[in-house]
C-alpha cells in the first residue's frame, strides 16, 4: 500500500486539488446529515488568494498516490482582508488577543483544514497538524483558528491535537469558537 506523504504545497496542480477538496466539503454542498456526521468547511478560497497565501507560507498537504487527501492552509495576518468572510474573525481576534495579553505572541492562522471523506478516522488530521507545527514552530509561537460550534467533529478533533478555547462568540447568527494551539 502506498504511504501517505506530508509535505508543503509546491505546484499549481496541488493548489487546484486543494480547491477541489474544498468544493466537495463546503457547507452549502452538504446535506444536514453529512454536516453533522462528517463536518464541513466554511470558506471557499479563490485560486489567486490560495496561491498568494502559499507563496508567502506554503500550505501543508497530505498526499496519497499523487492525490491530495488532506490539507492545512497557512494564513499569515497579511491576508486578513483577502477573504471577506474572515474579516470579522480577524477583527474579533485582535480584541481577544489584546485582552488576554497575547499581543507579543508570534502566531499564524490556520486558514482551513480538511481531510478527504474516504481517508477520515485514520489519524491524518492529527498528523497534518503535527507536521504543520514541526514545519512552522521555528517561525511562530502558536496557531489560531476559529471553528463553527455546529461543527462538533472539528471542535473535538482540534481539542485532541492540543487546541484550547480563547473565546466563544456569535457572528452572523452562528456561534464560533476562537481557539489556539501554543507551541512555546
Amino acid at each position: 500500500m502506498a504511504q501517505i506523504v506530508y509535505k508543503r504545497a509546491e505546484t499549481n496542480e496541488e493548489l487546484q486539488q486543494i480547491l477541489d477538496l474544498q468544493r466537495v466539503n463546503i457547507k452549502p454542498s452538504l446535506s444536514n446529515e453529512a454536516i453533522k456526521a462528517e463536518g464541513f468547511v466554511s470558506v471557499m478560497h479563490t485560486f489567486d488568494v490560495l496561491k498568494r497565501m502559499n507563496d508567502a507560507c506554503p500550505h501543508i498537504i497530505a498526499v496519497h498516490k499523487e492525490k491530495i487527501i488532506g490539507y492545512a492552509l497557512c494564513m499569515l495576518n497579511a491576508f486578513r482582508n483577502d477573504v471577506p468572510t474572515l474579516i470579522p474573525m480577524f477583527e474579533y481576534m485582535d480584541g481577544i488577543i489584546a485582552s488576554k495579553n497575547l499581543s507579543e505572541l508570534h502566531y499564524l492562522i490556520m486558514g482551513q483544514i480538511c481531510i478527504d471523506k474516504a481517508y477520515r478516522k485514520q489519524g491524518i488530521f492529527k498528523k497534518l497538524y503535527y507536521y504543520f507545527r514541526d514545519e512552522l514552530k521555528s517561525d511562530f509561537d502558536a496557531v489560531i483558528t476559529e471553528v463553527n460550534s455546529k461543527n462538533s467533529r472539528s471542535s473535538e478533533a482540534h481539542r485532541a491535537v492540543g487546541f484550547n478555547t480563547l473565546d466563544v462568540h456569535t457572528e452572523a447568527g452562528e456561534n464560533w469558537e476562537l481557539i489556539i494551539w501554543k507551541w512555546i
